[in-house]
């Protein structure tokens, strides 16, 4: 609950509600996509949400807090970036699982699919370290359909031509770069650009 700053401020020299930091390694991000209130328009068609990666990627920026609840208690937690790796996953949380059944949320994620920097979520200090920050995209894993009987396709950039391809079984297809924006983004693969590589993309 909110709490005024003064207060919070006493409830921070209390031992039980210390903020302790702790580092922990990472195999990919977990992105949480914001709950999807599925509109009808006045033609009754539903309309899909959307929002911009860079909204679900405050979660990293140190500052936004996200509630934990366990069935004893509940805890804040912030959480920012202290190294950037070659490569980083994506994973967009889709997929929520309750009692009863698995559910889906549809909103659409707008990316850019070169020049994404994520100097702003380091800290300070951090970023005094990091000469390259900025990645590409190069491999975008969609699921469409229901959670229980969806399926899945990839889209893939090709280094050497920096031309994308869609893989579905062993179906393999070209695609415009702008068209890998429009689906249901899952998992994502970035590739962080080195000072002597030029963009080959073209997007």
């Amino acid at each position: 609950p909110w709490q005024p700053a003064e207060e919070k401020a006493q409830l921070l020299q209390n031992s039980e509600y210390q903020e302790r930091m702790v580092e922990s390694t990472f195999l990919y991000l977990t992105l949480d996509l914001p709950t999807a209130p599925l509109y009808k328009d006045e033609k009754e068609q539903l309309i899909i949400p959307q929002v911009p990666l860079f909204s679900i990627l405050a979660k990293f920026n140190g500052s936004t807090e996200k509630e934990y609840k366990t069935y004893k208690e509940n805890f804040l937690k912030r959480f920012q970036l202290t190294r950037l790796p070659p490569y980083l996953i994506f994973c967009i949380k889709r997929f929520t699982k309750n009692n009863f059944f698995v559910e889906k949320n549809p909103t659409i994620v707008n990316f850019p699919i070169t020049n994404v920097d994520l100097r702003e979520y380091l800290s300070e200090e951090v970023q005094a370290a990091h000469s390259h920050t900025t990645y590409d995209l190069i491999a975008n894993i969609v699921h469409d359909g229901k959670p229980s009987e969806g399926s899945y396709r990839i889209h893939v950039l090709h280094h050497g031509t920096g031309k994308w391809y869609e893989l579905q079984d062993l179906q393999v297809t070209d695609i415009l770069p702008q068209m890998i924006t429009l689906s249901e983004a899952y998992i994502q693969i970035w590739k962080r650009r080195e000072e002597d590589e030029t963009n080959q993309q073209g997007a």
